[in-house]
């Protein structure tokens, strides 16, 4: 702490300290500085009298008859200023005398009775002078006090201002020893740092405020002898600047005193939260509450305002994203939500958009309301109804960070899964009530095949099976390979008289490049290309089963499924194209775009096997011959949509991957 203008020696410090005998007595600080701040605010208009919303701008509804010993210290207070001030007395006499005069009671009292004693003086003094114009009775008092104040209205103006100054800076320091003097001690210990270190200045704020007090009212009555000079508005100006330089210390230190409380209150909050939703319910409305806090209304699918508890004693669950959610992830959650009426079930999904509020404006009010217009599900009613606590567990229980998650309760508000989203993609309404026993069961019962993986996506594969087909799955954003690679496959496919279906699938995150492709195949007829939905859902699926098999201990070494699903996602994540080609039988060969080209442009090399063996099996057989000497593989995954595998093999050569972390903010 540096050595502030305003801080005193030791030998002063404890002076002060020996005059604070407190014996216990009360006085309603904020009630006393209401009554006072109306009577400053009405002669210094634009004085700052507001304490964190605790004290409004209503006219005086106080009676301070009520409040312990309060006037009684305020007329004593009242009376030393008169008689001292009047006289041109000593101001650090008169200040230590009414220190000892206030020794019993706390240091917020004592600023603030201080306080309210000047404003009785100033309030006087600006009621005679604005009424004696206009009443004859204040015109008469004025002329026996005031005699000059008529003739030098005017000219006392300016000296007034520098008073005003003054006064304002008075009012923000009383306001923040009240404010320090009154946190909570269940949340914040005067003991500790930060509020250690603001009550250790306390003594001294109080000092300057009685001082100021003291100076301001004996200006006061300067101005009714009208015998201001120069070294008095000095005075008030040197004075205006120490007391705003305590202002700024005890604000600052309050402000982090705030944060400890808001901290500790967090923290409660979230405890109590974490208990709720791991004990057992008689039903979801409880949880439910806990989640929206004091906000009890939603917004239907008809946008119409709802209680929370229409969502009482029902499968509910809890879509959580940030305000970047795609609208291809809100289609195609639609479609499955849609289909549950068909299917018989009932349950609910409710909106929770996480954000950062600090930062919120004008541009994510319009997000916030669109995504809001598109979803045919609940919604909040506004961006800030769920509980900060809530969002706390949000993030370090559920895990949710940007990647959208799906949160399910049962009637009882049990969690059935901290993410539905993955087996909501793989198997849509037959996973409900999308527990993680559900998607255990599915996932031993099922096979997992490349049917599962594009049977919803593309209505034509059933028809291609059984004319006994080729189907060539591929992707990859540079044109002049996708132009070379169809051209060749489709040249061997005519050399070997079999009937070929090329499919681009595009690449995950890059929306604008892949239509711009797919408009360049469709206009060149190289082959079929999915639509911008299709292509969202068929990476955003490859991802789910992938976390699907993790969630459930799978490893590469284990599970075939895995490891072709992370070769998939590894030749998507590397800059040039891939393909899979694949059959009826279940037989499936995949390569990424060098190797398969060139594999395809030389086929005379292996056309006679080709012709022996079958397409699929020389196919496979000649690309396991191809050996890239160098290669690069990657493989990029959301960080919070599961846990992430723990060893990634490379898709072309096998060895383990290295692991270093990728933080992208573009979806390009």
């Amino acid at each position: 702490m540096r050595n502030e203008h305003w801080m005193f020696d030791d030998a002063m410090n404890e002076r002060i300290r020996s005059t604070h005998v407190p014996d216990g007595r009360v006085v309603d600080v904020t009630s006393v500085l209401q009554v006072t701040r109306n009577v400053l605010r009405h002669i210094i208009p634009n004085i700052n009298l507001s304490m964190n919303g605790h004290i409004d701008a209503s006219d005086d509804q106080t009676n301070l008859s009520a409040v312990d010993g309060a006037h009684d210290a305020l007329h004593k207070i009242c009376c030393e200023l008169s008689c001292k001030c009047s006289r041109g007395g000593d101001a650090h006499a008169t200040t230590m005398a009414i220190f000892n005069m206030l020794s019993s009671y706390s240091w917020g009292a004592k600023v603030v009775l201080a306080l309210a004693a000047f404003a009785v003086n100033f309030g006087e003094f600006w009621l005679i002078a604005q009424l004696c114009t206009s009443n004859s009775l204040a015109k008469s008092v004025a002329l026996l006090k005031q005699p000059d104040i008529l003739e030098h209205s005017q000219t006392l103006k300016t000296h007034f201002d520098a008073l005003s100054k003054l006064v304002n800076a008075m009012v923000d320091v009383t306001k923040c020893i009240v404010e320090l003097t009154e946190l909570p001690s269940k949340y914040i210990s005067i003991d500790e740092p930060p509020l250690s270190t603001a009550m250790a200045h306390i003594h001294t704020a109080t000092y300057w405020i009685i001082s100021s007090v003291v100076v301001c009212t004996r200006q006061i009555t300067s101005l009714v002898g009208f015998t201001t000079s120069t070294s008095e508005a000095w005075e008030l100006s040197s004075l205006a600047h120490k007391v705003s330089s305590i202002h700024e210390h005890l604000q600052s230190r309050l402000h982090l005193c705030y944060e400890r409380i808001d901290e500790k209150k967090l923290m409660e909050a979230f405890e109590h939260f974490k208990r709720t939703i791991e004990t057992p319910q008689v039903d979801n409305l409880m949880i439910l509450q806990n989640i929206f806090g004091k906000e009890e209304s939603l917004l239907n699918p008809d946008r119409a305002e709802v209680y929370i508890n229409v969502l009482r004693r029902k499968h509910v669950l809890l879509l959580i994203s940030d305000l970047d959610i795609s609208q291809e992830e809100i289609r195609v959650l639609e479609d499955v939500y849609k289909e549950r009426v068909s299917s018989g079930l009932n349950y609910e999904i409710i909106w929770l958009p996480v954000m950062d509020r600090t930062t919120w404006n004008d541009g994510y009010q319009e997000k916030f309301s669109t995504l809001q217009s598109i979803m045919s599900w609940y919604t909040v009613s506004h961006h800030v109804a769920i509980e900060p606590a809530v969002i706390k567990y949000i993030r370090e229980e559920w895990g949710f960070v940007k990647k959208p998650i799906a949160v399910t309760l049962n009637p009882q508000g049990k969690v059935l899964c901290p993410n539905a989203l993955n087996m909501m993609w793989i198997w849509g309404n037959s996973a409900f009530p999308f527990s993680s026993e559900k998607e255990e069961s599915f996932r031993k019962a099922k096979p997992w095949t490349l049917d599962l993986l594009v049977g919803r996506l593309e209505p034509n594969l059933p028809t291609w099976v059984s004319q006994q087909k080729v189907v060539c799955f591929y992707g990859g954003v540079k044109m002049e390979w996708i132009e070379s690679f169809t051209t060749a496959t489709k040249g061997v496919a005519n050399a070997l008289d079999i009937g070929i279906e090329m499919v681009y699938v595009g690449k995950k995150n890059a929306r604008e490049r892949v239509q711009k492709i797919t408009g360049l195949i469709k206009e060149k007829e190289l082959s079929h290309a999915w639509e911008d939905d299709n292509v969202w859902f068929f990476w955003n699926l490859l991802e789910s089963m992938l976390y699907s098999k993790t969630q459930h201990g799978k490893t590469i070494e284990n599970d075939v499924i895995k490891q072709e699903v992370m070769t998939m996602l590894g030749y998507d994540s590397s800059k040039n194209g891939w393909a899979v080609f694949y059959t009826g039988s279940g037989e499936m060969v995949k390569a990424n775009g060098e190797k398969v080209l060139s594999t395809m442009e030389s086929f005379d090399e292996w056309e006679k096997l080709a012709k022996q063996m079958g397409f699929i099996p020389a196919l496979r057989k000649k690309l396991e011959g191809v050996i890239q000497h160098h290669h690069c593989t990657r493989l990029i995954l959301p960080g919070n949509s599961g846990r992430n595998p723990e060893r990634v093999q490379c898709a072309e050569c096998g060895r383990p991957m290295e692991l270093n972390f990728l933080y992208s903010c573009c979806a390009e």
